[in-house]
């Protein structure tokens, strides 16, 4: 078997040491390399996970390439709210403000054609992909205050061609995985544009920010460019078929600038900077219109509320940043 190739990008980040980074989604994939990025750079790390094996290994991968790196494992289900609490209760627990926020977790389960729910009753990838997330933000918010912590969302290509739908937002009609998955990553988005709005208005002192890692071998971004029938993802297939595409640790670059990076801009969207935004090096691009509208995110901000059975104390926010 051979090894994974040298990754052909990288970018400086700060020193972190002494700051708390949490990154959901960390046990594999893109995620376990924004956690290794973050924890090279001195961070202690936190690593939110659902399957503690998993998670274990993860950690003693980093600590193979970072000999001494503080890290630790936090149990999180986020299609389970009292799992979602319980993380929540640990972290506020710990008393450690957070400097960056990671939400990277993600699902899409295309061999299941069958629509399924989480066992809070909400479509599954709306809750793991956002609901969760939102109410993990929520519980947690005090910690990010305290660290004037950077919030970063880990979006995706299936979020240029997908939409949040107000009149089956749990997709009981004409369900399909990636119509789940794309519009599941377009409310997390706008949340994410919402809730730096509203650290504006109500002086929380958090910033937010969104990226996407592009397509990545053992990502979910193949997945979702064989099932769209998209132009852009008829392109991003031939060129994925070209041997077009980053590794994970390079599809991790965008998440990590905009995290850390003393570069990255609040309120911006990352990607990266090559052909099609399917791999390259970190470059902050223009958002797809599907996460940018004020109106929405609002309104994705009140409804995930009242959902998740959390609240946010402070201002409502205007439509401006």
């Amino acid at each position: 078997m051979s090894s994974p190739r040298a990754p052909r990008w990288s970018i400086p980040l700060p020193d972190l040491t002494g700051q708390r980074a949490v990154v959901t989604g960390a046990s594999d994939g893109v995620g376990v390399e924004i956690a290794r990025g973050l924890a090279a750079a001195g961070a202690d790390v936190v690593l939110p996970v659902r399957n503690r094996a998993k998670g274990e290994r993860a950690v003693a991968g980093i600590r193979a390439d970072t000999p001494g790196a503080s890290l630790s494992l936090v149990d999180l289900d986020l299609s389970d709210l009292a799992s979602v609490a319980a993380a929540g209760d640990a972290l506020l627990a710990a008393a450690i403000p957070i400097r960056v926020l990671v939400l990277n977790a993600g699902m899409i389960a295309l061999s299941d054609p069958v629509r399924r729910t989480s066992v809070d009753g909400f479509e599954l990838h709306f809750q793991t992909n956002h609901l969760g997330h939102v109410a993990l933000v929520a519980q947690i918010l005090p910690l990010l205050r305290a660290g004037a912590a950077r919030v970063t969302v880990q979006s995706s290509l299936a979020a240029r061609y997908h939409r949040v739908r107000w009149d089956d937002l749990q997709l009981e009609r004409g369900y399909s995985a990636l119509r789940a998955y794309g519009s599941s990553k377009v409310a997390l988005s706008l949340f994410a544009f919402e809730l730096g709005r509203r650290s504006v208005a109500g002086d929380w002192g958090i910033t937010t920010n969104v990226s996407h890692p592009g397509i990545a071998i053992t990502n979910i971004a193949p997945a979702v460019l064989l099932e769209s029938r998209s132009r852009g993802a008829r392109i991003g297939r031939r060129v994925m078929e070209a041997g077009v595409g980053g590794t994970p640790a390079e599809a991790s670059l965008p998440a990590l600038f905009a995290a850390a990076s003393a570069d990255a801009v609040r309120g911006a969207f990352y990607g990266p900077g090559g052909f099609l935004g399917l791999q390259g090096p970190p470059r902050r691009q223009r958002p797809y219109r599907s996460i940018v509208d004020a109106g929405e995110a609002a309104r994705v901000w009140d409804v995930s509320q009242q959902l998740a059975g959390v609240r946010f104390e402070g201002p409502r926010a205007g439509a401006s940043s």
